[in-house]
């Protein structure tokens, strides 16, 4: 059976301070303290725990670097 890989996707993210929600295609999401926030290549918007979002992705930048070190507010 072929292997493929997923190609390398560039994407803004911020840990979220307070609970919110949002407005996706698959309907209202809601995030917690301590969650990302993810803006994806098209502009969409969802919440992403944060050991899944550190086990995922990694920082790219000097300022995605510090935002991976910041402790919780």
């Amino acid at each position: 059976m072929p292997n493929f890989r997923k190609i390398p996707v560039f994407i803004e993210a911020v840990r979220i301070t307070r609970a919110m929600s949002i407005e996706t295609l698959e309907g209202t999401m809601k995030g917690e303290p301590g969650d990302w926030l993810i803006t994806g290549v098209k502009g969409d918007q969802y919440f992403c725990k944060d050991d899944l979002f550190r086990a995922t992705y990694e920082a790219v930048d000097p300022e995605a670097e510090a935002a991976l070190k910041e402790p919780m507010k």
